[in-house]
Formats: structure tokens, C-alpha cells, sequence
């Protein structure tokens, strides 16, 4: 595996990593100096503080710690896997499977130090709320959103070239 491939994942995963740090201890220092963070943005953006136990979106929450210890060790063991598909992926994918273990250990980190990952971005249309969350889930979401294309779109492409020949 070239040098070069490793120094440019692992400077992904610290940047996204060092994004969602910085955004969250910001949100933290909020609530530790007004106890509450409730910040209207615009019509369609608040920032507010919850805690989530569970995994992405608050999916999953339970109030046991063997359930929470489980998920997260299931949690460990599904980026053990990602990090191998992104080393043994010489393309687009590897860098969008870094994208999603950067933003996975970002929330990670909060599970472990936390017990609890802090979601913040709300964001809202006529008082429909989407889920509270924060900068790792974007990566997180964007890096499968763009995974999914890549499958449908250019493995599609691959496809009809063979059925030609």
C-alpha cells in the first residue's frame, strides 16, 4: 500500500475528526456557561443541545448500559471493517468510506467519553423537525449518499460494458 494513500486518509479522518471536535466543544462551552443552548438561526435552523445514547439520528436508544456497550462495541467492529474496505479500495470508494469512518469516529470518541453523543443541528420546516444532529452525521450521511451513487451510477456503467462484449 503506497505511503502516499495512507498520509492522505489519515489526513481526511483528522481534519473531519478535528471539524467535529471543534463544533462540539463550541456547543459545550455554550451549555457550561448558560446551563441551556438554544439558538435560533433562521426559519429553518436552530441549534440546540441533546444528548443521544444511541446511534445515528437517535435510533436505537436505550437506557441499558449492556444494550449501549453492545452497540457500541458493534459500532468498533463495523469501523475495523470500513477502514479495511477503504484500504482495499484503490478509488472513489476509499476516500468515501474514510469519509464515513471520520465522521464514525467522531462519535465514537463522544459514545466512549460522553456515554453520550452531543447532537445539536436542528433543522425544521413548519414546525416539522428533522432529526437533532450534528457535523460527524453529515459526514457520516454524505459519505453513504455518495457511496449509493457510486454503486448505481458507475458500477451500472461497468455492467453495461460487459454485456456488450
Amino acid at each position: 500500500m503506497p505511503i502516499k494513500k495512507i498520509i492522505i486518509y489519515f489526513s481526511i479522518l483528522v481534519t473531519i475528526f478535528f471539524l467535529d471536535r471543534v463544533s462540539k466543544l463550541y456547543i459545550l462551552n455554550i451549555f457550561e456557561k448558560e446551563n441551556v443552548v438554544d439558538i435560533y438561526v433562521n426559519n429553518f435552523l436552530n441549534i440546540i443541545l441533546i444528548w443521544n445514547s444511541g446511534i445515528g439520528f437517535g435510533l436505537l436508544s436505550f437506557d441499558s448500559s449492556v444494550i449501549y456497550n453492545f452497540v457500541t462495541m458493534l459500532i468498533v467492529l463495523i469501523n475495523i471493517v470500513i477502514l479495511y474496505l477503504a484500504l482495499k479500495s484503490n478509488n472513489l470508494k476509499g476516500y468515501l468510506f474514510i469519509i464515513i469512518l471520520g465522521g464514525s469516529l467522531g462519535n465514537l470518541f463522544d459514545r466512549i467519553y460522553y456515554s453520550a453523543v452531543p447532537d445539536f443541528i436542528d433543522l425544521n420546516y413548519n414546525n416539522f423537525h428533522w432529526f437533532v444532529f450534528n457535523v460527524a452525521d453529515i459526514f457520516i450521511t454524505t459519505g453513504i449518499i455518495c457511496l449509493i451513487l457510486v454503486e448505481l451510477f458507475f458500477n451500472k456503467d461497468e455492467l453495461n460494458d460487459e454485456n456488450k462484449n
